[in-house]
């Protein structure tokens, strides 16, 4: 993947993030967090599934990212 790949995946998780916790907050502003327990935990494990690979993209894309010589 070019660094440019790797932003894009980069800004579309950042999105997937955003909206994942607001529907957390959400559940738990009306209570569906103890009416929809399993539901909730499924958020919960879409949120952490995508800040990890948000995380991945991000060391890769430093990791091959060119170093400046001064």
């Amino acid at each position: 993947m070019t660094e440019n790949d790797h932003q894009r995946v980069i800004d579309e998780l950042q999105a997937v993030i955003d909206e994942t916790s607001h529907t957390i907050e959400r559940f738990e502003a009306t209570g569906m967090d103890e009416a929809m327990p399993a539901d909730f935990q499924q958020l919960h494990a879409l949120y952490a599934q995508a800040v990890s690979d948000q995380r991945a993209h991000t060391r890769h894309m430093l990791n091959t990212t060119p170093t400046r010589k001064e």
